[in-house]
């Protein structure tokens, strides 16, 4: 699986890239044919407060799966997201 990370507006750490990879490889387990996993981490300011945006879009043979989670830190918007992903994907191989 080739994986892809984008970084908007701002400098990501090591650790924080390689808890992505990590994260999106064990996706592996729920679906085998996944081609290609694109990442983008955006930080969106509203009014009152930061909120940090996770993007992830799966390429597989029928088609695209793409999630879009929002929280406090990118952490938390990951974990969302990747739960969402885990549900779709296990519908995927059941068809």
């Amino acid at each position: 699986m080739k994986i892809q990370t984008e970084i908007c507006s701002l400098t990501a750490d090591f650790t924080l890239l390689s808890t992505v990879e990590q994260k999106v490889i064990k996706l592996k387990n729920f679906f085998t044919r996944i081609n290609e996993a694109r990442i983008s981490l955006k930080t969106e300011e509203n009014d009152t407060k930061k909120s940090r945006i996770a993007e992830i879009r799966l390429h597989i043979p029928n088609g695209i799966i793409f999630i879009k989670e929002s929280s406090q830190t990118f952490e938390v918007a990951l974990d969302k997201a990747i739960v969402a992903l885990k549900c779709q994907l296990v519908r995927c191989k059941m068809k």
